[in-house]
C-alpha cells in the first residue's frame, strides 16, 4: 500500500473552507469532545478555545488498495547486503522499529488520537448549538409594535417644517454654477474685450455695439437661471423603526451559605458562567440580575456575584422575596420575558422551605416564562427539594435538576435550555 502526502501550501482561503468542511463532517465527534473538555476547565477559562482529541478510528476514510495474494517482485535501490531468498534475522531487543522506553504490555493495540484545535467562536458555537430560552415571546405576539423615530438622511420632498436651509442653498449654488459657469466665463472675456476697445484711440463704434448687445444677451440668459429651484430643496428625512418587544431578563439566584463548600460553589459558578455566555452570545438585549443569599439576600454586580467570599446561614425565601420586589419595581411582566435560575445545595431552614414553595406558586411562577432549579449535592435530598418537586408536578414552566459532579453540569444545562420544537 502506498501513501501520498501533499505538502503543497494551501491557496488563499482554502484552509478556512477545508476547516469548516471538517467541522461539519465530524460534528458529532467534535461536540462530544467539547462536552468532555468543558468539565476539565477551570471556572475562569470557559470562554477560550480548545484543543480536542478525536479517536483516529472515527476519521478514517475508505481507501482503494490491491488485494492480498500473488507474487510481486520489487527492486529496492541501495541493497548491498541481501539477495533473493535470504532469511532476515529478527532485530534484537531495543533495535530497529518499535524500540522505545517504558514497560511493554502483553495485550491490546491502539493508535494515536487526532488533535484538533478550535477557536473561541467555534467552541462557543458548538457549546450552545440548539439551545434557546424556553417560551420566549409566548405572549408578545398580541402586543402592538412600538416605533421610534430616527434621522435618516435627506430627501427632495417633505413638509416645510423639515426644510434644511443650508443643504438647499448648497444645492442651489451647485446647480447655478453648473448651468451658468461657461456663460460667466464668456461674459468676463467679452467685458475685458469691450474695455480694450473703449480705451483704444481708434474708432470701434460698430464693434462696441455688437459686444454690448452680446453681453446684454448673456446677462439675460444668466438671469433666467432661478436663484432657488424646487430641485434644490432638501428636507430632513425621518424613519420609524420598530422597537424590540421581546425584552428578557434572567435572574440568577445563588446560595452562598456556610453549607455550600468551595467545590459546590465552584460547580454553581460553572453553571452560571455557562448561562451568562449563552445569554450574551445568543441574545443581544438580555438583562441579567444577580442575587446572592444566605440568611439575607442582596442584589450584586457580576464581579461580586462570582468572587465575593461572604457567607452565613441559610434562608432561601430571602432571595425569592428580593426577586419579587425587583420584578415589581423594574420589570413589568407585560413588557418583559422573565426567567430565573436558582442554584443551591438544598440545605435550608426547615420552616422556610414551605414558605419558598408558597412564594413561587403564588407570586413568581405566574410571572416568569421559565424557572430552573439545580441542586448541587451528593447527599440525600432535603425539605427544599421535596417542596420544589410538588411545584414541578403542577407547573410546566418549573424545572429542577440534580447535579452530583462537574461532569453533570453541561449535560444538565443542555437539558434545561434545549430548543423546543416549533
Amino acid at each position: 500500500m502506498a501513501h501520498f502526502i501533499d505538502r503543497r501550501a494551501n491557496s488563499k482561503g482554502k484552509s478556512t473552507v477545508n476547516r469548516q468542511r471538517f467541522i461539519r463532517r465530524y460534528k458529532q465527534q467534535i461536540k462530544k469532545a467539547v462536552s468532555d473538555a468543558i468539565s476539565k476547565r477551570s471556572v475562569t477559562d470557559v470562554e477560550s478555545g480548545e484543543s480536542i482529541n478525536i479517536p483516529t478510528r472515527d476519521i478514517k476514510e475508505p481507501i482503494f488498495h490491491t488485494g492480498k495474494g500473488g507474487i510481486t517482485d520489487r527492486v529496492h535501490p541501495g541493497n548491498d547486503q541481501f539477495s533473493q531468498g535470504d532469511r532476515i534475522k529478527r532485530p534484537l531487543s531495543g533495535q530497529g522499529k518499535g524500540g522505545g522506553e517504558g514497560e511493554a504490555s502483553d495485550s491490546g493495540e491502539g493508535e494515536d488520537e487526532f488533535v484538533f484545535q478550535i477557536s473561541k467562536d467555534e467552541y462557543l458555537d458548538l457549546l450552545f448549538e440548539d439551545l434557546a430560552l424556553p417560551n420566549l415571546k409566548k405572549t408578545q405576539l398580541d402586543k402592538l409594535v412600538e416605533y421610534k423615530t430616527y434621522r435618516s438622511g435627506f430627501k427632495s420632498d417633505g413638509v416645510p417644517s423639515n426644510l434644511d436651509i443650508v443643504r438647499s442653498l448648497r444645492g442651489s449654488m451647485a446647480r447655478r454654477i453648473a448651468l451658468t459657469g461657461d456663460k460667466r466665463a464668456k461674459l468676463k472675456e467679452l467685458q475685458e474685450k469691450l474695455e480694450e476697445l473703449k480705451s483704444d484711440k481708434h474708432d470701434h463704434e460698430l464693434e462696441i455695439r455688437e459686444l454690448e448687445a452680446e453681453i446684454a444677451e448673456l446677462k439675460a440668459r444668466i438671469a433666467k437661471v432661478p436663484f432657488l429651484d424646487t430641485i434644490d430643496l432638501r428636507f430632513r428625512n425621518f424613519e420609524k423603526r420598530p422597537l424590540p418587544t421581546s425584552k428578557a431578563v434572567m435572574f440568577c439566584l445563588m446560595d452562598v451559605s456556610g453549607s455550600m463548600d468551595q467545590a459546590t460553589k465552584d460547580m454553581a459558578k460553572r453553571f452560571y458562567i455557562l448561562l451568562y455566555l449563552f445569554l450574551t452570545r445568543t441574545y443581544k438585549n438580555v438583562e441579567v440580575v444577580y442575587i446572592r443569599h444566605h440568611t439575607q439576600a442582596k442584589e450584586v454586580d457580576e464581579q461580586e456575584f462570582f468572587y465575593s467570599q461572604e457567607t452565613g446561614g441559610t434562608i432561601v425565601s430571602s432571595a425569592l422575596k428580593l426577586m419579587d420586589e425587583i420584578v415589581t419595581a423594574r420589570f413589568p411582566p407585560g413588557e418583559w420575558n422573565i426567567y430565573a435560575a436558582q442554584a443551591s445545595d438544598g440545605d435550608n431552614w426547615a420552616d422556610d422551605s414551605p414558605q419558598c414553595s408558597a412564594l413561587l406558586q403564588s407570586k413568581l411562577l405566574p410571572l416568569v416564562r421559565y424557572y430552573a432549579y439545580i441542586e448541587i449535592t451528593q447527599r440525600q435530598h432535603q425539605s427544599l427539594w421535596r417542596e420544589y418537586y410538588k411545584l414541578a408536578e403542577l407547573n410546566d414552566n418549573f424545572a429542577m435538576k440534580h447535579i452530583r459532579s462537574v461532569e453533570d453540569i453541561y449535560p444538565i444545562f443542555r437539558e434545561l435550555f434545549k430548543k423546543q420544537a416549533a
